[in-house]
């Protein structure tokens, strides 16, 4: 066993994790408030971990990953030395440094390959990527992000990176942005803090401002992204309105050294085509 890491009676003295006794024991159960289901202590660990891995690619060591979490040291250990072998989280040579494992991958693709909407979207994201000829997605909210659910790239040389499962903050989008005017400003407001992250030195970061830009995303019918998230790139987006408030909105990104007035308009022009074929693909969902 690697010098620092917890083990033997060591690990039990982790400053009075002491027992957990004051916590509970490790597969107990704690309340999350008046009305709210109890949650298992493991699994909720467990789901942390794993959140925390995929947020942060490469891998990590103990003390880093119990600094970010704040979890008793010696169960953090024992937790990841379980998913280690579960192969849900991998280490390197020496076995001190964590990262997500690969069976992680399986929960994701399933995900993606059982979901209706990102089936029933594929012939519309198909026929907007050959109209557009420029890189279109199709991404979800969650919380204050949004996540990518699929992606046709760009038929140019030039083309902005993107990957299936990226999250990217709800402000900073013409996807989030969509999305977000689909609610009222007072959920808005309680989605959101005050100051948002600047993603960009062109990022919307008041949320009083963004409350305002939304209003016009409401009366124009799309919603657009100028080099707030990536620099040189524009995009813009349309929310998917099978739902109310909508969940999913479809996006196309084009750099902006390529987009002229008449691109512009051919581009949103075909997001409400899509928009209205999507529509119609997803009416029962």
């Amino acid at each position: 066993m690697t010098t620092g890491e917890p083990g033997g009676s060591g690990a039990r003295s982790e400053g009075s994790e002491g027992s957990e006794g004051a916590e509970g024991s490790e597969g107990a159960e704690e309340s999350q408030g008046p009305g709210a289901p109890a949650a298992v202590k493991s699994a909720v660990r467990t789901v942390l971990l794993l959140e925390h891995f995929a947020a942060r690619p490469g891998l990590h060591s103990l003390a880093d990953i119990q600094h970010d979490l704040s979890l008793p040291k010696s169960s953090l250990y024992m937790l990841l030395r379980t998913l280690v072998n579960l192969g849900w989280v991998e280490t390197d040579a020496t076995g001190t440094r964590y990262g997500i494992g690969v069976r992680a991958l399986l929960v994701g693709s399933s995900y993606i390959d059982g979901d209706e909407v990102v089936a029933a979207a594929r012939p519309t994201l198909d026929r907007l990527s050959d109209d557009t000829t420029e890189t279109i997605h199709l991404a979800r909210r969650d919380g204050t992000s949004v996540v990518y659910l699929a992606t046709r790239p760009s038929q140019h040389y030039l083309r902005p990176f993107t990957r299936v499962g990226r999250r990217l903050p709800v402000h900073s989008t013409a996807l989030g942005k969509a999305l977000l005017a689909t609610h009222s400003d007072e959920e808005v407001r309680a989605l959101l803090p005050r100051r948002l992250e600047a993603v960009t030195e062109h990022t919307i970061t008041d949320r009083e401002r963004l409350v305002e830009e939304l209003a016009l995303v409401r009366e124009q019918g799309y919603a657009v992204d100028r080099e707030e998230n990536t620099l040189g790139l524009r995009c813009f987006g349309v929310a998917v309105p099978y739902r109310t408030p909508a969940r999913d909105a479809v996006s196309c990104s084009v750099p902006v050294a390529r987009l002229t007035a008449d691109h512009e308009q051919r581009i949103k022009a075909s997001l409400f085509e899509a928009r209205d074929r999507l529509s119609v693909a997803t009416r029962r969902m």
